[in-house]
């Protein structure tokens, strides 16, 4: 399950993980967010132990996004050792983020 993300708490979660992380960057009112949104949530159970999956709200928490210059949402954003390694705008098919996510392992 995708864990939801603060401006408080993203370092911790997302920058010290030492899995892979994919942060999608959504909104309530964003409808290709919602399309993804079970993506997401499926890709989580099927790397679970592998990768870790954050959902972070841009209207709730406009420090982080600001940070990485999120204009569109959604995107989604592939870190590794804290670092930001890819970058997906848009919504896209599940193969597409499972190739990066597999890119990542």
């Amino acid at each position: 399950m995708a864990i939801e993300v603060n401006d408080a708490n993203f370092d911790e979660v997302v920058l010290q993980s030492e899995l892979p992380v994919l942060v999608d960057f959504w909104a309530e009112w964003c409808g290709p967010c919602r399309m993804i949104a079970p993506i997401v949530e499926e890709l989580s159970t099927e790397y679970d132990g592998k990768a870790i999956f954050v959902k972070m709200d841009v209207d709730s928490n406009p420090a982080i996004p600001q940070k990485y210059g999120i204009r569109n949402i959604p995107t989604v954003l592939f870190f590794k050792g804290g670092q930001q390694v890819d970058k997906q705008v848009g919504a896209v098919p599940k193969t597409v983020l499972s190739q990066k996510i597999d890119a990542l392992l």
